[in-house]
């Protein structure tokens, strides 16, 4: 049913001249009288509405796991976060329908479109690279693939009414990385198939990002990100950014698959959020090009799934997570470095690939599910569970939030994969917690 309503309003409005091609769900206020959910099931398959969080706080981590179900699920996500940024920068209207929630005197309008767009991207590169999806997923991954060179062409056009912002300001930077990690991530679709005006136009918005000095902490990764975008686009790229990002983390380094972010240590998630991500990326696209970073990046894959062993403990059984340190705003991305984990099939060896699949869902769900996460409008709203601005920071934003599209890198994988074939494998603080078996931890020595 929801497919029928959903489809036969989307033919009534492109008869009216009201939609085009380019943003279909342009009309996303008049779903406000529609179950939201009911209008996502309506692409990938009922599924969808399977995943929820209950009124008592329960995660339910159904449908049943290791079946095309769960996959659904995560492509429903993938949509809900997708649909209000790709279908409004590819008709050039995401300045003016994008809402801006900020704690008072953040003034990050500036900047804010660019992290939507560059946080996403990089979340969703991977399966917008998949050539191994199911026929279900076709039709979308084609569609989006498309929006996604209109919404880069809009990006990148100066005269664009949603050109978008690579120098003013510190904050570019960041997003620029992000935009870069989503070019590393998908090679066909933001490297191969790019128009030689899109290319031109992006090498030169990397470039421009330069000008910004970044901070003595995890930015120097941003700007190695950037360079290392530059030499996968076929432009030239500054070695010495990237040797000296790579250097210093490697000096940051605190043991067990920890690094300080800077000179001092933080309880926080920006090991996931940035730290262990970019240094994968950057090392997988540079590595070879010197000896010393070649034998950093066999140390530094040995760390990132210590790490990711450590993110999966923390998993609770009913699939929560502690609220540690900043910008927990950005909810389940908080989760990025194990879910690359997976996509790399780099998991620890005690951590079955369906292990992390239902560890994922299950929080995946606590932090997208809960109500109001979006407003009314289909954006997301400044919060860790739901609606709660109080956790925001002075450069957190609506575009900012947007990192938590990383949780759902494993949609890179087929179908076909362990991590989506295998049966059901309870996540190690269920089965601790549950009285069963379950392995001991154990610390690396690097």
């Amino acid at each position: 049913m929801a497919e029928a309503v959903s489809s036969g309003v989307i033919r009534a409005q492109k008869r009216r001249g009201v939609l085009t091609d380019a943003a279909p769900f342009l009309f996303w206020g008049s779903l406000r009288g529609m179950n939201r959910r009911r209008f996502f099931a309506s692409t990938f398959g009922t599924a969808l509405v399977a995943s929820r969080v209950t009124a008592r706080g329960s995660a339910q981590v159904g449908p049943q796991a290791g079946t095309t179900d769960v996959r659904r699920v995560w492509l429903g996500h993938l949509q809900q976060l997708s649909e209000p940024v790709l279908t409004n920068l590819a008709a050039g209207t995401l300045k003016a329908r994008m809402p801006v929630e900020e704690v008072s005197g953040a003034n990050r309008r500036d900047v804010t479109h660019l992290e939507a767009f560059g946080r996403l991207m990089a979340g969703i590169a991977p399966w917008l690279d998949l050539d191994d999806g199911t026929a279900d997923e076709l039709e979308p991954c084609t569609r989006y693939r498309a929006l996604t060179a209109r919404a880069l062409a809009q990006a990148l056009d100066p005269a664009s009414p949603d050109a978008l912002n690579f120098t003013d300001g510190g904050q570019p930077l960041v997003d620029a990385a992000f935009l870069a990690q989503a070019v590393l991530r998908a090679p066909r679709v933001l490297q191969q198939a790019l128009d030689a005006a899109t290319r031109t136009r992006l090498v030169a918005a990397f470039e421009s990002t330069r000008a910004i000095q970044p901070g003595f902490n995890n930015w120097l990764l941003f700007a190695a990100s950037v360079e290392a975008a530059l030499k996968a686009l076929g432009a030239r790229w500054d070695r010495l950014r990237v040797d000296y990002a790579l250097r210093q983390h490697d000096q940051w380094y605190r043991g067990d698959g920890a690094y300080s972010d800077g000179p001092a240590f933080h309880w926080d998630y920006y090991n996931s959020f940035v730290i262990h991500p970019m240094l994968i990326d950057v090392l997988a696209a540079c590595g070879d090009a010197q000896p010393a970073w070649t034998a950093l990046r066999t140390k530094q894959e040995a760390r990132a799934t210590r790490y990711a062993a450590v993110l999966e403990r923390l998993v609770a059984p009913d699939g929560t997570f502690p609220p540690i340190g900043r910008s927990i705003a950005y909810r389940c991305g908080a989760f990025q470095a194990l879910a690359q984990a997976a996509l790399r099939h780099a998991l620890p060896a005690d951590v079955a690939p369906a292990q992390a699949r239902d560890a994922l869902t299950a929080l995946i769900g606590r932090a997208l599910d809960a109500p109001k996460t979006f407003d009314a409008g289909g954006w997301l709203t400044i919060g860790f569970s739901g609606h709660q601005p109080g956790i925001g920071e002075r450069y957190i934003s609506t575009g900012s939030l947007y990192l938590c599209a990383m949780a759902l890198l494993p949609l890179g994988l087929p179908p076909s994969d362990p991590f989506w074939a295998d049966p059901p494998h309870a996540w190690t603080a269920k089965r601790a917690w549950e009285g069963k078996d379950f392995p001991i931890d154990r610390a690396i020595a690097d």
